[in-house]
C-alpha cells in the first residue's frame, strides 16, 4: 500500500484532438504529424507542460500509411523518450482498452503517465491518389518493413473466405437481419429504429467542432435509399456504416491523482476511471452460438451498471460503439435504456463525427471528458467494440471519485462464457434442405444487388454458410422484402460452380 493513496487513484487529466481539412492534398498533414498535434492541444487542455513526463506511449494501429516504426517517429517529432513506445494493436475497442490498462497499472501503485493516441488520413490519402499529387509525407515503408499491430487479422472459416465474407461491413448486418427478427420487427420497423437513432448520432455531430460530417441529416433521409445513400450490405445504406474517409486525431493522458496535483493541473479537470470490464467472443463468427445478441456485450454492460451502482440510469452520458446500428441497439436493450431519454452519444457515432479505424473512442473519450466536466458528478459510460461484434470493452467516469478503489481484475469473460449457448457445428461442403438463421444481401456500386450470403440451420443443427446470384430474383426478392423478414424460410444448399454452395428456393419440396 503506498504512503499516498492518491498516488494509486487513475484519472484522466488531459485530452486532445485535432481535424485537418486541407484545402488542396498537397497540404494535408501525414497520421503522425496529426498525432503530434492531438498531443500538443493535450498539454493545452492541461494547461501544464505533461509530455516530458510520459512514461508510456502507446501509439494505436494505424491504417492510412505504411511506417516503419510510427511511435518512435512520434516521439522524435514530439522531442521525448518515453520508456515505454508501443505500436498497439488494432480493434475499435483499443483506446478504452489501453486507458483501462494503463489505469491498472496505477491502482497497482506504478507511478506512470501514459499517453494513448492515434490518428488518421484516409481522406487525404485518398484525394492525393485522386490528383496523382503525393503529398510530402514521410516515405512509405515497404511491405516487409511496415509496422505490423496486433489484431490486424482474426480466425476466419474456410467457407467465409471462399466466399469473400470478410469485411466488417458484410458481417454485422448478419446480426442487425437476426436481432430485427428476435425482436419482432419487420425489415421496414428495424431500418426505422436504425434511421432514428443514427439521426441521434448526427444531431451530437453536428455540435462537434471535430466531427466530419456536421449536416445532422433527419431519419428520413438516412433511411432512405438514393443515389447518394445507396445500400452497401442489407440493410444497411451508406449513412449507416462507419466513414472511415476522414483526417483526425485524438490523445489522451492517464496519470495517478497525486502525480496530476504534483504537475498543478486543476482538480476540476480531472476524471476519475471507476473501472470497467472487457470481453471476447470467439474469433471466428461462424463460431458464434446467435446472432441475435452477443453474451460478451452483456457481460461487459452488465458489470459496468453494477460499477455504477446497479441502476444503468445513472449513466447521464454514454458513448455506445456505433460502427453500424445494431451494436447501440443490442447495447440499449442490455441497458434498458431509451435513447429518447439517454442519448447514445457524446462525440457523434462513427458514420457522422467520423469512423478513424480503430481510434473513434480516442475522440469519444475527448468528447466524454468536455461532458463530464460540465456535469461534475454524474456518470459517463464508454463502451467500444473491435473486430466483428469480437472484442468489448467498457469503461465508467466521472468527475466523482469512486466510491470504492478501481478493481486491477476487470475481466468479465467468465459472465459471458457461463452464459453462451451451444454453437452450431459448421457443416463444410453440406448439401441439403435448411432453414434461414441469418442473411445480407451484397450491392454493387451500382445500387444493383450483387449476390446474397446466407448462413442457414441444417436438419440436424449445423450450420451452413452458402451465396445465391443477383440472377436468383426470386431470393434476392425474399431477401430485400420490407414487410417480412426471411429469417425461418426454408430453402436448400446446392453445389454450384466449383463447388461453391448455393443456396436455392427452387429445391425445396414439401
Amino acid at each position: 500500500m503506498t504512503a499516498n493513496p492518491a498516488q494509486a487513484i487513475p484519472v484522466i487529466a488531459a485530452v486532445g484532438e485535432h481535424i485537418d481539412r486541407p484545402k488542396r492534398p498537397e497540404e494535408a498533414r501525414e497520421p503522425v504529424d496529426l498525432m503530434v498535434e492531438a498531443l500538443k492541444a493535450c498539454e493545452t487542455d492541461a494547461g501544464v507542460r505533461v509530455l516530458g513526463g510520459v512514461g508510456l506511449l502507446s501509439l494505436i494501429g494505424l491504417v492510412s500509411w505504411p511506417y516503419k516504426d510510427p511511435v518512435q517517429l512520434l516521439a522524435q517529432k514530439l522531442g521525448i523518450a518515453p520508456a515505454e513506445a508501443v505500436n498497439a494493436s488494432m480493434g475499435g475497442e483499443t483506446p478504452v482498452r489501453l486507458v483501462h490498462e494503463a489505469a491498472k497499472r496505477i491502482a497497482l501503485g506504478e507511478d506512470v503517465v501514459a499517453a494513448v493516441v492515434g490518428g488518421e488520413a484516409s481522406h487525404a490519402r485518398g484525394q492525393a491518389e485522386k490528383s496523382g499529387v503525393a503529398p510530402p509525407w514521410t516515405p512509405a515503408a515497404a511491405k516487409d518493413e511496415t509496422v505490423r499491430f496486433p489484431s490486424s487479422r482474426f480466425a476466419m472459416s474456410p467457407i467465409a473466405k471462399q466466399l469473400g465474407v470478410m469485411n466488417p461491413a458484410q458481417v454485422y448486418p448478419f446480426y442487425e437481419v437476426a436481432a430485427q427478427a428476435a425482436w419482432g420487427q419487420t425489415p421496414a420497423e428495424g431500418m426505422r429504429e436504425s434511421a432514428e437513432l443514427w439521426a441521434r448520432y448526427a444531431a451530437v455531430a453536428a455540435g462537434n467542432p471535430y466531427a466530419w460530417i456536421r449536416s445532422a441529416p433527419d431519419a428520413d433521409a438516412i433511411g432512405t435509399i438514393s443515389a447518394d445513400n445507396r445500400l452497401i450490405n442489407w440493410p444497411y445504406p451508406k449513412l449507416m456504416v462507419a466513414n472511415p474517409a476522414v483526417n483526425q486525431s485524438a490523445a489522451v493522458i492517464v496519470m495517478s491523482l497525486a502525480r496530476a496535483r504534483e504537475m498543478g493541473i486543476a482538480e476540476e479537470k480531472l476524471i476519475h476511471i471507476w473501472g470497467g470490464a472487457n470481453a471476447i467472443e470467439p474469433e471466428d463468427y461462424l463460431h458464434r452460438d446467435r446472432y441475435d445478441h452477443s453474451t460478451a456485450q452483456s457481460a461487459v454492460l452488465d458489470t459496468s451498471v453494477v460499477i455504477a451502482g446497479g441502476d444503468a440510469r445513472r449513466f447521464r452520458h454514454l458513448e455506445l460503439y456505433s460502427c453500424f446500428p445494431v451494436v447501440p441497439k443490442m447495447a440499449l436493450r442490455t441497458l434498458g435504456l431509451d435513447p429518447a431519454l439517454h442519448p447514445p452519444t457524446v462525440a457523434g457515432g462513427l458514420t457522422f463525427f467520423g469512423g478513424p479505424l480503430n481510434n473513434y473512442m480516442s475522440h469519444a473519450i475527448a468528447a466524454m471528458v468536455r461532458a463530464l466536466r460540465a456535469h461534475a458528478g454524474e456518470l459517463g459510460l464508454l463502451y467500444g467494440q473491435g473486430g466483428y461484434v469480437n472484442k468489448h470493452h467498457a469503461l465508467v467516469l466521472s468527475t466523482a471519485a469512486p466510491p470504492a478503489p478501481m478493481a486491477t481484475d476487470y475481466s468479465a469473460q467468465g459472465i459471458a462464457d457461463a452464459a453462451r449457448g451451444p454453437t452450431p457445428p459448421l457443416r463444410e461442403g453440406y448439401v441439403g434442405t435448411g432453414v434461414i438463421e441469418t442473411y445480407t444481401v451484397r450491392y454493387a456500386r451500382d445500387g444493383a444487388p450483387f449476390d446474397a450470403i446466407i448462413i442457414a440451420r441444417t436438419p440436424d443443427g449445423g450450420r451452413v454458410m452458402a451465396s445465391a446470384p443477383a440472377t436468383d430474383t426470386e431470393t434476392i426478392g425474399q431477401l430485400t422484402s420490407m414487410q417480412r423478414t426471411a429469417v425461418g424460410v426454408r430453402g436448400a444448399v446446392v453445389s454450384g460452380p466449383a463447388g461453391a454452395p448455393v443456396w436455392t428456393l427452387a429445391k425445396v419440396t414439401t
